[in-house]
This record gives structure tokens, C-alpha cells and sequence, in this order.
């Protein structure tokens, strides 16, 4: 595919629009968590793995996600993947048996990978130089938006309906998309497809991968990042004011957001995405340590969730910055999503046992000891791609 000299900004906004639909399949099931045991009455402890599932795909298939998409196409990896995931969210507002609806939601865990790797290769693809850090921006916030549009609108509908009907609304909402965007990019020119390698050399394609301080640098930094953000949102509310902890975990996913949009930009027109995405860990951790010497601070909570979406922003526009073919970029994604995963599956279980050994000051140095990491990370990492090759 071509340099891209004019930015394809209603294309571009279709495809953030896939991501918040395949970011619901993870928010759809936390929103109306507390619901899931009325609804499957007697699957127990169990209930908790129909939300970690979804994650545990990307664990072990972020990689050869990355692989998978480059081969079959990015354009039908992504509306495949959606009507996959409209299948899922279809068969699961039947109420299938408790065992059923794990499937799908394993299954929901490749429409997912399907499109967070596609996705921002595609955006970058259709972005010009000029505005590929806006756009790669856009997408970071997928996640944070899609949350927020189901808490004002989900929440309310599973009230009014039950649950079910948020799953139905989900699978209604993923066929659009895949039909609109099954349109939309019909005539679009796109990323060319490379053949997928021989399975038996999967395990040996991993190593250069990871190796490569290019293709490795956004999740390494998007790991330490992970670990903290969900976990923050879910351990840090019990020490904000009651009366004030609705309003400040509102206004915390919407600073992170504000801050990629607004700051994160105007500052990836005069530096790297690496150097800020380095920035926003530093201000994370000063956000810490002052979190640390006023617990609960309604201020403090704001300013460090705005600080992270420094990081947010930059790694994903990183991705094709360091990263010039698609192929190349798809695998970075691929990295990113399985990095991301992994993040959020041991982020909250980890400020959890910090917590509960060492109380609120263990939870804050280890939340300023991963923030630190992840500067160090990419200040590694951009050191062995200045040192000559070989």
C-alpha cells in the first residue's frame, strides 16, 4: 500500500467504532458483573472466568494473532472478526447452559484479537504522516469510551430489560458495523497480505519478535501500563470520600482520555511517541507519590488517571512510528494486545496482595515501582536501536 497523503478520517472513525465494539465484549460482562450469579445461579466461583477469558485468548494468541491477520487480510480479519463477535453476543441473549456461554466468550476472545490487530494497522494505513499520531491517539481510547457509553446507556437498558437484552443490543450493534464496514471498505486499497509461516515454526518466529526492540518497544511499555490502570479504577475507590467517589472514577477514565487527545497530541507533533509515552510514566509516578502523601485525594486520583493518558496515546501512535511495514506493525499489535492481556489479568491481583500485605503505602510503591519500569523499558529498548547492528 502506498503513502497515504490525505487522512481517510469517516473510515478511520468506522474502525474506532469497531474497536469500542469489540472493547464492550470485555465491559458488557464488568458492567452487570454483580448480575452474572442471578443469572447463572449455580456456577459459583466459576462466574468470575466469563470475564477472564476473553483475556486469556490474547495471552496465548497475541503473537500469532499478529501472523494470522498479515495472511488472511486485514480488511476481512476485521469484519470477519465482528461478525464473529456478533454471533457470540447473538447466541449468549439466549440464555444458553453456563458451559455454552464460556465458549463463546473464548470465542469472542479471537473476535476480539481479530480486531484490536487489524484495526490500527488499517488506521495507520489510511492516516497521513501528519495526522498518524491523531489517529493512532483516536484508536488508544477505545477502551475508556466504550466503558463509559455502557455505563450511560448499557446500564440503563439492562435496568429497564434485563440482562439479556445488553447482550442482544451487543449483537445487534456488532452486525452493523460489520455490514457497514464490509461496505465501507470495499473499494479501499489496503496493507497486502503475506503467507502465514508453517506452524511447526511458530515457537522459533516468536524469539525474533520479541527481540526486536522495534517491534517489542510499545508492549513493553504497554505492559507496565496495564498492570496499573484497571487495577487503580478497582483498588483505589474504597480510599476516596463516598461522597465523592462516584464523580472522581467518572472523571478518571475521561482524564486519561482527554489528556491522550489534547496534550498526548500537541506533544507527538515535536517529539517521539516513545518520548512521551516515557513523559507520561514519569508523570504517572509523580501522580503516585503525591496519591501517596494524600490518600484518597479527589485531585490526586484526576491528575495521575490524566498523567497515564500520556502513556495510553503514545504507545499505540509508537507502533507505526517505529515500525515502517504493515506486516511489521500488525505484529506489533499483536504484541501489544498479548502484553495488554497479560497486564490486565495479573495487574489487579498483584496491587491486591501488595495491599493486603503492606497496605495503602505497599500498594503505592508498587504502583511507582511499574511506572518507573515501564520508563526504563522503553529507555532500554530505544538504546539497542541506536547500537549499530551486529
Amino acid at each position: 500500500m502506498g503513502v497515504q497523503t490525505l487522512t481517510r478520517w469517516p473510515l478511520i472513525l468506522a474502525i474506532w467504532a469497531a474497536g469500542l465494539g469489540v472493547a464492550a465484549q470485555y465491559g458488557k460482562i464488568s458492567v452487570i458483573f454483580d448480575r452474572m450469579g442471578a443469572l447463572y445461579p449455580d456456577a459459583g466461583a466459576g462466574v468470575s472466568f466469563t470475564v477472564s477469558l476473553v483475556g486469556i485468548v490474547g495471552i496465548i494468541f497475541g503473537v500469532v494473532a499478529g501472523l494470522f491477520v498479515s495472511s488472511i487480510g486485514y480488511r476481512r480479519s476485521l469484519i470477519w472478526s465482528l461478525w464473529l463477535g456478533a454471533a457470540m453476543s447473538g447466541l449468549q441473549a439466549l440464555h444458553p447452559p453456563f458451559e455454552l456461554f464460556l465458549l463463546t466468550r473464548l470465542i469472542e476472545g479471537l473476535s476480539h484479537l481479530g480486531v484490536v490487530v487489524a484495526g490500527p494497522t488499517l488506521i495507520a494505513a489510511l492516516s497521513s504522516y501528519k495526522d498518524r499520531g491523531l489517529a493512532m491517539t483516536l484508536w488508544s481510547t477505545f477502551f475508556g469510551v466504550a466503558f463509559t457509553l455502557l455505563a450511560w446507556f448499557g446500564l440503563p437498558l439492562v435496568r429497564s430489560a434485563g440482562v439479556l437484552s445488553l447482550f442482544a443490543a451487543h449483537a445487534v450493534v456488532m452486525a452493523a458495523l460489520a455490514f457497514w464496514l464490509g461496505l465501507a471498505l470495499r473499494d479501499v486499497p489496503v496493507p497486502a497480505r503475506r503467507p502465514f509461516p508453517a506452524w511447526s515454526s511458530l515457537p522459533a518466529l516468536h524469539v525474533p519478535i520479541y527481540r526486536s526492540p522495534w517491534m517489542a518497544a510499545p508492549a513493553a511499555g504497554w505492559l507496565f501500563y496495564t498492570c496499573c490502570f484497571v487495577s487503580i479504577l478497582t483498588v483505589i475507590p474504597p480510599h476516596i470520600a463516598p461522597e465523592l467517589r462516584g464523580f472522581v472514577l467518572g472523571a478518571m477514565p475521561l482524564a486519561s482520555i482527554a489528556t491522550s487527545m489534547i496534550l498526548g497530541v500537541a506533544l507527538m507533533r515535536r517529539f517521539t511517541a516513545v518520548q512521551v509515552t516515557q513523559v507520561g510514566f514519569l508523570a504517572s509516578g509523580a501522580g503516585v507519590i503525591w496519591l501517596w502523601l494524600v490518600p484518597g485525594d479527589p485531585i490526586a486520583c484526576i491528575a495521575l488517571a490524566g498523567a497515564m493518558g500520556l502513556v495510553q496515546g503514545a504507545s499505540f501512535a509508537a507502533i507505526p512510528q517505529l515500525n515502517a511495514g504493515d506486516s511489521e506493525r500488525a505484529q506489533a499489535g499483536g504484541i501489544l494486545a498479548q502484553a495488554g492481556n497479560l497486564g490486565n489479568t495479573i495487574g489487579t491481583p498483584l496491587m491486591v496482595l501488595a495491599l493486603s500485605l503492606a497496605g495503602f503505602s505497599g500498594l503505592m510503591a508498587v504502583l511507582l515501582t511499574l511506572f518507573l519500569c515501564g520508563f526504563l523499558a522503553h529507555q532500554i529498548l530505544a538504546q539497542k536501536r541506536r547500537a549499530p547492528p551486529g
